[in-house]
Formats: C-alpha cells, structure tokens, sequence
C-alpha cells in the first residue's frame, strides 16, 4: 500500500492600483482563477510562483505576503497563495491561458467559484494574518 501524499501549489493575487486581481481563464477547463500551478522539487516557493505566473501571463512579479493557505481535501493539494505586484511584462496568453482580465471585488464574487473566489478575496484584505481554510475543489469547507 502507498502512502498517500500532498503536492503544493502556488498562486499570485496580483493586485493593481485599483484594487483588481489579475485572473486567467484555463485552457483546459475554462475555469477563472489566479495564475500558479505545481511547485517543482527542486524550486523555492517564491521561484515557483515567479515561474508560474510568467509561464501562464508574461509578467514578473513581486510576492509581498502571503495571504492564505487552502487545501483541496478532495486532491490532497495545498495552495499558499501570494498577494504580489506587477514589476514588469506584458499580459500575454499561453498554452495554458485562454484569456486575462483585471476583476473587482465584485466580480470575483459573482464569476469565480467559491474555492477560488476567497483566495482573491483574502488577498485583498490587507489588513489581515494570512487565511487557512479548506474546500472541496469548488466550496469552502468548515472545520
């Protein structure tokens, strides 16, 4: 019998001077969510993230704090996920990255799924500890 294992993602909030939170929507399931994706072993977190965003947007970033940590129970993935800002770059879309928008707060609650709506949501809350929380792969899950 294996041992079950995690796997760890990251993602950005990249949040502008208007308090929007860049969005992608993947290629594969067309789903709208901040850009990240798997860590490599061999990688620190902030170089993963860096990788990530620029595979999937085109742009360098700068991590400025953490803003929540999210485990799918359902995968076994755990999300840390990063406030950042833009340094540099052009949005440019992907094999992985259907479309880029620029979304409200608003917005995010009205288009994005739960799971994915709150790590935008928490991002945009500056004044706070960085969120743990659990779900499902599409709802909030208290515990």
């Amino acid at each position: 019998m294996t041992t079950p294992r995690h796997s760890v993602s990251v993602a950005a909030a990249i949040v502008d001077d208007r308090d929007r939170v860049l969005v992608i929507q993947r290629r594969d399931n067309g789903k709208w969510q901040p850009p990240g994706g798997i860590l490599e072993l061999d990688e620190s977190i902030t170089e993963g993230l860096a990788r990530e965003v620029r595979e999937e947007t085109g742009l360098e970033i700068r991590a400025e704090r953490l803003s929540g940590v999210y485990k799918n129970l359902n995968l076994g993935v755990v999300a840390l996920v990063f406030r950042a800002a833009r340094v540099s770059g052009t949005e440019t879309l992907s094999d992985e990255t259907a479309a880029i928008d620029w979304w409200d707060a608003k917005t995010i609650r009205e288009r994005s799924d739960p799971a994915f709506a709150i790590r935008l949501l928490d991002a945009l809350n500056s004044d706070t500890a960085p969120a743990v929380r659990s779900h499902d792969g599409m709802r909030l899950i208290d515990r």
